[in-house]
């Protein structure tokens, strides 16, 4: 009898022990765990740290959402409609280390693109990941941000890009405008931007 209430308990113990280690390997694998792991190792829910200045790298493209991605053409869509942007900021002179933004924690921030320097005010709101940036009383732009760690994309609706580019460059050209309105039309949903590294 001893012996059947031995074996007894050694079965409902594995058995328990079992179950748990299914329990945590499922719980382990599940998506909101795996996203906790991708994000501790790439930094991508880091705070934001936007004090100090940000070279511009190159553009940056993001669909709004993945359906729209697929009905554009999927990712090669969004590689193709960078590289277009990437010819067209050079027509307006904005090029790779030509363009820095310069964050202070004191709310200010400089923009300067080829020697030109354009100084603002901009408030980040963590929540929303929504950066918005006011040159003065002359233009008030919102970007909605990607940040990981020593990169950050700013990204902002097709039709403010343009606003921006303009208001920031010295070389306006109406080809290369109508290029940039082509293309921003061409991608609907799609937010366009600049790629930034951090000094």
């Amino acid at each position: 009898m001893r012996s059947i209430l031995k074996l007894s308990t050694l079965i409902l113990f594995l058995i328990t022990g079992y179950s748990l280690q299914a329990q945590s390997l499922g719980d382990l694998f599940n998506k909101d765990n795996i996203s906790k792991v991708v994000n501790t190792v790439t930094g991508a829910n880091k705070d934001v740290q936007l004090e100090g200045t940000w070279i511009y790298q190159g553009s940056a493209v993001e669909f709004e959402s993945e359906n729209l991605l697929m009905k554009a053409g999927g990712k090669a869509a969004a590689i193709a409609a960078e590289t277009k942007l990437n010819e067209q900021l050079k027509k307006f002179g904005i090029t790779t280390g030509s363009m820095t933004f310069t964050f202070n924690n004191d709310s200010t921030f400089t923009t300067t693109v080829a020697g030109k320097s354009l100084p603002g005010t901009y408030t980040y709101n963590a929540e929303s990941k929504v950066l918005s940036l006011k040159y003065l009383k002359l233009m008030n732009m919102d970007a909605e941000v990607s940040y990981n760690v020593s990169s950050m994309d700013m990204l902002f609706n097709s039709d403010k890009l343009l606003k921006l580019i303009v208001f920031l460059s010295s070389k306006t050209s109406n080809s290369a405008l109508k290029s940039i309105s082509t293309l921003a039309s061409k991608y609907d949903g799609m937010m366009l931007g600049f790629e930034l590294k951090k000094q």
